[in-house]
């Protein structure tokens, strides 16, 4: 078995279509696909997403959303950056991530992969408040209606353990859940992994 068919339980990359209607026409086009891929926290959610884009495209882009707030987490992104290796582009951006899921990330990438809606989320939870993060899923589920290349979205599953015992932490994992329900809906596939291994929910 080749080391492809092993980490996807997907057939050959597929083109989802979609219809447009044009002057009173109907016709069909190709529209770039979008994959949600779900999991909790170390449940080698990112290390199969990243897998599965390195099996299909040849010039992916990496958008993290993470800030090295302290020496810890400045030594887990250079550490994720070097098990990337050279074949990857690479994104820092911590919030304004719609502008360039809107434009397919780079001019010369062929696919997005976004790690993770979750930390984007609290980022702008934690800097501008949740009004700001309803829009921003608001904006976000806009892009992917018609996004630039194909895309891969990382996000966790916060809704399966106890209860937040703040008012921050229960308003974070609504938006969380809320958030995960819109991106999944819009999503031509939706993968959830546990254990590092993937369960097909879409």
């Amino acid at each position: 078995m080749s080391r492809k068919s092993c980490l996807s339980p997907f057939p050959a990359r597929r083109e989802a279509k979609v219809l447009v209607v044009s002057a009173g026409q109907i016709s069909e086009r190709d529209k770039p696909e979008v994959m949600l891929v779900l999991g909790g926290t170390r449940s080698g959610k990112s290390d199969w997403a990243l897998r599965y884009v390195e099996g299909r495209y040849r010039a992916p882009l990496y958008l993290a959303t993470a800030e090295a707030r302290d020496a810890e987490m400045a030594e887990r992104i250079a550490r994720h950056r070097r098990e990337r290796g050279p074949g990857w582009g690479l994104v820092e951006e911590p919030r304004e991530i719609v502008p360039i899921l809107a434009r397919g990330g780079r001019r010369e990438a062929d696919a997005v992969l976004v790690d993770c809606l979750t930390m984007w989320l609290t980022n702008i939870l934690l800097t501008e408040g949740g009004p700001a993060a309803d829009r921003g899923i608001d904006e976000l589920c806009t892009a992917l209606r018609e996004p630039g290349c194909p895309l891969v979205l990382v996000s966790n599953e916060v809704g399966m353990g106890i209860v937040p015992d703040s008012t921050l932490g229960r308003e974070f994992r609504d938006l969380a859940g809320m958030l995960n329900q819109r991106v999944a809906a819009l999503s031509d596939r939706v993968v959830f992994v546990a254990a590092g291994l993937p369960l097909v929910l879409k």
